[in-house]
């Protein structure tokens, strides 16, 4: 019975490493067509977010029968029930570079009035958490995990950087302010992006600890 349940959880795992490749997918997806302005490329992105809708329902099936057909000891309900709320935040990184991708769809005919560098690496930080992220719960690994949590700070620094520099060409020129705010809104989404991967890696504390202590300051939606 046991190895069943082993065999069920290395499922899980592979399971939850696909999604996580989904979502990174998607983010990297949604930025590279923000900045070549590629519309179909946008569209496809959004498109794309139902594959990781669906891969957010055959784990929580997954996790479900662990639950109900198994008797987890409290170890491995503690890592089933991180999972679970794991998925919750990659569902979400997936719904928020769709967003971005609405953005570049409804910017695809305007000359940007700022260079996208700074976005590009903010996309690349954010990737990383979350791939990061997901590798410290296969691998159970405390550190990695805490280490996603402090690079946290990496992708705040450059949100900030982003908003200083649109708020300064607003400043040069008031006609830049509307599409200065729609280029902040997609430098919002990769932060709250960061945030929910910060989420994925505090309840990868949880299922080796058992403690769950949230360091977000807000709840991130």
């Amino acid at each position: 019975m046991r190895n069943r349940f082993d065999r069920q959880l290395e499922q899980l795992n592979n399971e939850l490493i696909e999604m996580g490749n989904l979502v990174e997918h998607a983010i990297q997806s949604a930025v590279t067509a923000l900045v070549k302005q590629d519309v179909d490329q946008a569209k496809a992105a959004i498109e794309f977010d139902q594959e990781v809708d669906r891969q957010e329902r055959d784990i929580e099936a997954l996790c479900m029968k662990l639950l109900l057909q198994q008797q987890p000891v409290a170890r491995d309900l503690r890592l089933i029930s991180a999972a679970l709320k794991m998925i919750t935040d990659m569902e979400r990184i997936g719904d928020q570079a769709a967003d971005i991708s609405e953005i570049t769809i409804f910017l695809a005919k305007e000359k940007y009035v700022s260079d996208l560098s700074l976005m590009n690496q903010m996309a690349m930080e954010t990737i990383l958490m979350v791939t990061h992220s997901v590798e410290a719960f296969v691998q159970k690994d405390l550190n990695l995990a805490k280490s996603v949590i402090d690079h946290d700070d990496v992708v705040d620094k450059l949100f900030d950087d982003i908003k200083q520099q649109l708020i300064e060409l607003i400043q040069k020129n008031v006609a830049n302010s509307e599409q200065a705010a729609d280029l902040l809104m997609v430098a919002k989404y990769l932060e709250r992006i960061g945030d929910h991967a910060t989420n994925i890696a505090e309840w990868v504390i949880y299922s080796i600890t058992g403690v769950h202590e949230s360091l977000n300051d807000s709840k991130v939606v």
